[in-house]
């Protein structure tokens, strides 16, 4: 079977780009396209929606684009309102949640509403398996990693929980799955840096999360 094209998207936040692209060029069934959110929505070439199984975001864009900005903003919110026209799976990763906090396009893909946070580094937070029967999170056991977290509101209606946490200070659930139109969509809070990336139950969360998003598991 052919490996996962998967556009791995980042912008407007710092991350550790070895480690991180190291992540994803680990999983055996991932074709990965590292680029920024501007590369992704230029799509020069002319087939974004029908080249990619799966987008990966990254980003920490905080103003909404316009449709009567200048040519840069209606090119992205253009794009981004293509998403869940396919069946092009979507995954939220870590800071990508908090992106585009007043747009209400992205409250309706992540599940939640109201974005407003506060956060927390160098946390060591023990995750939970809520759901033990779903192909993301099946035969996992509680772990525990240092991670980056965020307080922020639940996800709501429509949101499938899979994995959560009792810290005092994150948000209960760490993962869940939703749909988005006609996109299956994964929402991960985790994922801030090398603590993270090299942990092995992280790894196979986001490996199985990109399978499942376009449907091979």
């Amino acid at each position: 079977m052919n490996k996962i094209k998967t556009a791995v998207i980042t912008g407007h936040h710092p991350y550790d780009v070895p480690n991180f692209q190291m992540l994803f060029r680990g999983l055996p069934e991932i074709d990965c396209y590292p680029q920024h959110l501007e590369e992704f929505v230029s799509d020069t070439s002319g087939i974004r929606q029908q080249f990619y199984d799966v987008l990966v975001f990254y980003n920490f864009h905080q103003e909404t684009p316009s449709d009567e900005g200048n040519w840069w903003e209606q090119g992205m919110r253009a794009a981004l309102e293509q998403l869940g026209e396919t069946k092009q799976g979507i995954f939220l990763l870590h800071h990508a949640i908090l992106a585009f906090p007043e747009w209400k396009l992205w409250a309706d893909i992540s599940g939640i509403s109201e974005r407003a946070f506060g956060y927390y580094m160098n946390q060591t937070l023990r995750t939970d398996v809520a759901d033990r029967a779903h192909p993301i999170t099946q035969g996992l056991a509680s772990w525990e990693m240092v991670d980056e977290t965020y307080t922020v509101n639940e996800p709501g209606e429509g949101s499938h929980i899979l994995l959560t946490t009792d810290h005092p200070n994150s948000m209960k659930t760490l993962a869940w799955v939703r749909h988005y139109k006609k996109a299956r969509v994964f929402c991960y809070q985790s994922g801030h840096d090398k603590q993270t990336f090299s942990d092995p139950n992280f790894r196979t969360v986001v490996g199985r999360g990109i399978q499942w998003l376009a449907a091979r598991i």
